[in-house]
């Protein structure tokens, strides 16, 4: 049964995803170290060293992020990626 939606869509906007992910890493490790450098602010009570730790471990798991998009394009059927790339293929040819 052929799928209702573009799965070459859906993997071209991982990709675009993927790229700002990417143009975004600098800024995250920026963030992080900030937010290391916070936890030696003198005299920080511990419950506020806490909630910084976690702004710390929210930012060292953005390797999720690539994971999450990993999945959607595994989860995409390759053969119909394969069927609808070949079909725009032959269509961008009989133009």
């Amino acid at each position: 049964m052929p799928i209702r939606w573009s799965a070459v869509e859906v993997v071209e906007a991982m990709d675009e995803v993927e790229g700002l992910l990417d143009q975004a890493e600098p800024f995250l490790a920026e963030a992080q170290a900030r937010a290391r450098k916070a936890l030696s602010i003198q005299n920080l009570p511990e419950y506020m060293s806490a909630h910084v730790d976690r702004v710390i471990y929210t930012i060292e798991t953005r390797d999720r992020m690539h994971l999450a998009v990993d999945t959607v394009r595994k989860n995409v059927p390759r053969d119909a990626l394969a069927a609808e790339r070949q079909s725009s293929r032959t269509e961008r040819l009989h133009l």
